[in-house]
C-alpha cells in the first residue's frame, strides 16, 4: 500500500542558456532594482505608434520591465500577449526582433499563465510566419516557441508546429551548434519538447532530422554549454526511438546512455566551486567598465544565414551582430552561464532516466496506492550501466551549496531530481545490479545524511518528498535481502514527526511504510522490543488521528508487518496494548471509509482501503490467539 508511482517529468521552461524561470526570478530581484509602478498601459499603447523607432521602443522596454515579475500581472490584465502578437509580423525587422524579445521574457518570467495566454491568443501563427523566413534564424522566436509548446495545454501549439514543417527550421537551428551554440540549445529545448509524446510528429522524423541530432551527440567540445546541448539531443533521441532504423537503434541508444553517463559523472562538487572562484579572480584582475562600454539591456540578436554578412541592418542602418543572448543573466557572468549549463544538463539527465524507467500508465503525476507487495514495471536491467555516477549530484557539500547561493540557483531541484531517479531506479533494478550489499548499505547511509544530517527533517516539499521515496525504495530492497538497516530509534522517531507534521501526503505516507518496514526487519531480532513499542506507537498515532484515509491505510499495513511474527513484536504488542487498540479503532476506520471514501479517493485507493479493512479484521484475529496461548 502506498507506493510511490514514478512521476514522468515534463519539460520545465529555461531561458535561453537553461537558467530555469525561478533562478531568472531570483537574477532580477538581485540585479535590477525596477520601478514600484509598472509602466504597461503606456508602453503598450506605444506599439500602435506609426514610428517603428518608437514601437521597437516600446518593445524593449517591455522585454526589459517584464524581467521584474511583479510587473507581470499588469501587463496581462492590459491583454500584452494579444497585443505583441502581431509585432512579430512588423514591417521593420527591429521591431520584430525586440516583440519576440519581449513575448520571450514574458512567458519566461510570467509562467505558465503567460504560455496559456500565448496559446489562448494564437502567437503561434505568427511565430510560425517569422521562423519560415529562412533567412531570419531567431533565437528568441525559437525561446518563445519552446514556451509555447511546453505548456499544459499546448495540444493547439503542438497542432500548428506538426503541420507548418517547422521541424525542419528548428532542426536548421541545431545544425548550427558549431558557429552558435545558444541558437542550438534553444533549438534543442524545443525539440526535447515538441518530441514528447508527440507520436504525429514521429512520422516526419526522417534520417536527416535523426542524423542532425546523431551529430550533435557525437561532438567534443567540453564546454558546458555542449554538455547541456549533447544532453538535450540524447533526450529527443529516447523521445524518438521508435522513429530509429532497426540497423542504428542499439547504437543510437548506448550513445544516449553514454552522453547521459558522461553528463553525471561530471562533479559539480568541483567545478561549482572552481567557476565561482574564476569569476572572482576575473573580477579583480578586469578594468572598470563603464555605463557606455557595456550594452543596453533589451538589445536582440538575429543570425543571418549568409554567413560572410558580418553586420546586419536594422531600420536602414548597418549595426554588429550581438551572439550574447542571455539577456535575463547579467552580463559579465560567464561562469554563472557554465554552472546553470551543468546543473541543467545533470537535471535534465536525470529527468531522461526517470522517464526511461518510467511506465506510460495514465495519472503519473498522482500518487497511486497499490499493495506493498506489487513490482514496478520498469526499464531494462543494463540502465544503470549507463549511468555510473548518478550520485555525484546528490553529493553537493556545503561549499558547492555557497557557491550556488551565491550564484542564486536552486540546487534542491537538482537533487530533488536525482533522488526521484535514484527512486525509480531502485524500483526497477535488482541488488546486484545496484552494486550488492555494500553499495546499498552506503547509499543508505548518505540517504539518512541528507534527511537526518541537519538540526530537523528538511522543510523543502519537493526534495522531502523524493528523498523520502528513494529512502523508502532503497529500505524496502536492503530489507529483502536481509542486509541490517542503518536507522538509528532517534532517526526513526524523527521520521514519525515527519509523518505527524508534513502537509504533503505523500511524504507522511512514505514515512509510515519506512517505520514499517525498519520495525518488520528489528522484528527478526533479539533485543528489540522497545524499539519496536517506539515503532508501534508511533504507527497507531498515525492511523489513529492522521485526516487522510490512504495515510491511515498505510499506517494499519506498517502495524501488520511489524507485529505479524517475533517474539519481541509479541512482546511490543503486548506492552502498547495493541489489540484494545485497534479494536477501538477498526469501527471508526470503518465509518470513515463509509463517510468519506466515495467522494473524496478513487476507485484504486478505495479498493485497497477495503483490503487494510479485511486485513485490520484478520489482523484482530491473530492477536486474540497470540493473546490465548
Amino acid at each position: 500500500m502506498g507506493k510511490s508511482k514514478t512521476t514522468k517529468f515534463r519539460r520545465p521552461q529555461f531561458n535561453d542558456v537553461g537558467l530555469p524561470v525561478n533562478a531568472v526570478k531570483e537574477v532580477d530581484a538581485e540585479e535590477d532594482d525596477g520601478d514600484d509602478g509598472c509602466p504597461a498601459a503606456e508602453l503598450l499603447e506605444k506599439l500602435q505608434s506609426p514610428s517603428a523607432d518608437m514601437r521597437e521602443f516600446a518593445c524593449a522596454s517591455i522585454s526589459r520591465v517584464v524581467q521584474q515579475s511583479q510587473t507581470i500581472p499588469g501587463f496581462l490584465q492590459r491583454d500584452a500577449v494579444r497585443r505583441l502578437g502581431p509585432m512579430l509580423l512588423d514591417s521593420s525587422l527591429a521591431v520584430r526582433e525586440t516583440a519576440t524579445g519581449a513575448l520571450r521574457n514574458l512567458s519566461a518570467c510570467g509562467g505558465q499563465e503567460v504560455c496559456e495566454d500565448m496559446v489562448k491568443h494564437d502567437v503561434m501563427t505568427p511565430l510560425t510566419a517569422l521562423l519560415r523566413e529562412v533567412r531570419l534564424l531567431h533565437l528568441y522566436s525559437l525561446l518563445v516557441l519552446h514556451h509555447s509548446l511546453a505548456s499544459e495545454s499546448s495540444s493547439q501549439a503542438l497542432s500548428v508546429f506538426n503541420k507548418s514543417g517547422l521541424l525542419d527550421v528548428v532542426v536548421q537551428c541545431l545544425e548550427r551548434h558549431p558557429h552558435n551554440v545558444e541558437l542550438a540549445i534553444s533549438a534543442a529545448h524545443c525539440l526535447h519538447t515538441v518530441t514528447e509524446d508527440n507520436p504525429e510528429l514521429l512520422c516526419s522524423m526522417n534520417t536527416a532530422v535523426l542524423g542532425a541530432l546523431e551529430n550533435v551527440l557525437l561532438s567534443s567540445q567540453p564546454d558546458m554549454s555542449y554538455i547541456l546541448l549533447r544532453t538535450l539531443a540524447a533526450g529527443t533521441l529516447w523521445n524518438t526511438k521508435a522513429s530509429l532504423p532497426a540497423a542504428r537503434q542499439a547504437q543510437t541508444l548506448n550513445a544516449v546512455l553514454a552522453t547521459l553517463s558522461q553528463c553525471l559523472d561530471l562533479d559539480a562538487g568541483t567545478l561549482i566551486p572552481e567557476l565561482k572562484q574564476a569569476e572572482e579572480a576575473r573580477h579583480r584582475n578586469a578594468p572598470a567598465v563603464t555605463d557606455t562600454e557595456d550594452q543596453a539591456a533589451g538589445e536582440f540578436a538575429v543570425e543571418e544565414m549568409d554567413e560572410e554578412a558580418p553586420n546586419q541592418k536594422r531600420n536602414g542602418k548597418s549595426v554588429k551582430a550581438d551572439y550574447d543572448f542571455s539577456d535575463l543573466v547579467p552580463r559579465g557572468k560567464e561562469e554563472l552561464r557554465e554552472a546553470m549549463a551543468l546543473l541543467t544538463a545533470q537535471q535534465t539527465s536525470l529527468e531522461i532516466i526517470v522517464n526511461m524507467c518510467c511506465s506510460d500508465d495514465p495519472s503519473d503525476d498522482e500518487w497511486e496506492e497499490e499493495s506493498s507487495s506489487d513490482e514496478s514495471d520498469m526499464g531494462p536491467d543494463s540502465l544503470c550501466d549507463g549511468v555510473s555516477n548518478l550520485m555525484s549530484p546528490l553529493c553537493l557539500s556545503a561549499e558547492v551549496h555557497g557557491a550556488l547561493i551565491n550564484y542564486s540557483i536552486p540546487a534542491k531541484r537538482v537533487q530533488s531530481r536525482a533522488l526521484t531517479c535514484l527512486h525509480s531506479i531502485l524500483s526497477s533494478m535488482d541488488a546486484e545490479s545496484l552494486g550488492g550489499p555494500a553499495a546499498l548499505q552506503d547509499a543508505a547511509q548518505h540517504l539518512s545524511t541528507l534527511v537526518f544530517g541537519a538540526a530537523e527533517i528538511p522543510k523543502d516539499e519537493e526534495f522531502l518528498e523524493a528523498v523520502i521515496s528513494a529512502m523508502r525504495s532503497l529500505l524496502q530492497m536492503i530489507a529483502s535481502k536481509n542486509i541490517p538497516q542503518c536507522m538509528t530509534p532517534q532517526q526513526l522517531m524523527s521520521l514519525s514527526e515527519a509523518a505527524t507534521r508534513c502537509d504533503v501526503v505523500s511524504v507522511r505516507v512514505n514515512a509510515v511504510a519506512i517505520l514499517g518496514i525498519t520495525g518488520s526487519t528489528l522484528a527478526k531480532e533479539k533485543g528489540t522490543a522497545e524499539t519496536l513499542q517506539m515503532i508501534g506507537n508511533a504507527l497507531l498515532a498515525v492511523a489513529t488521528r492522521d485526516a487522510d484515509l490512504v495515510v491511515n491505510g498505510e499506517a494499519l499495513d506498517a502495524l501488520f508487518d511489524v507485529f505479524a511474527d517475533g517474539d519481541e513484536a509479541e512482546t511490543a504488542a503486548k506492552n502498547i496494548q495493541l489489540l484494545p487498540a485497534l479494536k477501538a479503532l477498526q469501527p471508526v476506520f470503518k465509518a470513515k471509509i463509509r463517510k468519506e471514501g466515495r467522494g473524496k479517493y478513487s476507485p484504486q485507493q478505495l479498493c485497497v482501503l477495503d483490503n487494510v479493512k479485511v486485513n485490520l479484521r484478520r489482523f484482530i484475529g491473530y492477536l486474540e490467539k497470540m493473546v490465548k496461548k
